[in-house]
């Protein structure tokens, strides 16, 4: 059966911990699915995990990334291999509630590009994590929605789901941390594409280590947070105007 949602999980070092995460998902999600667990190196420990996983449940696919090390070339790298109309990005540090995904696709189905899961709409909440990322995040996401009209309060998480046309349209910059997220909502407001969210909970995780490098992946965070600014795109290709801006720059 041909998916309707591609759920694209970068790895790092994951090991065994991944194993309650896919069960989650394939327990709460109810559309025809494909799990694309996606890591930078043969020698991960979640390999050998995802490859015994994958020999019982086919749907979830263990990818090695071959765009370059770190979660953005393995979330794009993901993204390009899905079979899917629409890509979910989830987290493999069991932070996102697996049980929105259906309805974060559905809402791409009906015509949004971009369907965020965000913890700062109205019920929305973060549970625990670093105190600085949170409000780091919060502030972001908050003055973007009110002051940019990004269409959500939480361009900077990375639980969204894309369509992939849309992905296909514009492209995708990122090469170091998880910035895609805000990477993508900026393209969509400058091309005035609709983008939509639903209230989340996110927990912080229980098990292993965070692999976030905020003081190092800020830069690229605020390149995007203030391309969501810019003036409207009206060309035909927004990643070679961006890049145009960047050389300009």
């Amino acid at each position: 059966m041909t998916p309707r949602v591609s759920i694209v999980i970068p790895v790092y070092n994951e090991g065994d911990h991944v194993v309650d995460v896919l069960d989650r998902i394939i327990e709460s999600v109810q559309l025809p699915f494909e799990i694309l667990v996606v890591y930078d190196d043969e020698s991960d420990i979640t390999v050998p995990v995802v490859e015994a996983y994958n020999r019982l449940e086919p749907r979830v696919r263990p990818l090695l990334n071959t765009y370059g090390s770190g979660p953005a070339n393995a979330i794009h790298f993901g993204i390009d291999s899905a079979l899917a109309p629409v890509a979910v990005v989830t987290m493999s540090d069991g932070c996102d509630d697996p049980m929105q995904i259906d309805q974060l696709t559905r809402l791409v189905e009906r015509g949004v590009v971009v369907a965020a899961a965000s913890r700062f709409a109205r019920t929305g909440q973060m549970v625990g994590g670093p105190f600085v990322k949170g409000l780091l995040s919060r502030i972001a996401g908050i003055s973007l929605y009110h002051l940019g009209r990004v269409g959500t309060r939480d361009a900077t998480n990375s639980f969204k789901a894309y369509s992939i046309e849309f992905i296909r349209e514009v492209g995708i910059d990122s090469s170091q941390g998880f910035e895609i997220g805000i990477e993508l909502v900026a393209k969509a407001r400058r091309l005035r594409r609709p983008v939509a969210e639903i209230p989340t909970i996110w927990l912080d995780r229980t098990m292993g280590e965070s692999n976030f490098r905020i003081w190092a992946w800020l830069p690229v965070y605020l390149r995007w947070y203030f391309s969501c600014f810019g003036p409207r795109r009206r060309v035909s290709n927004p990643v070679r105007a961006e890049m145009n801006d960047n050389r300009e720059s």
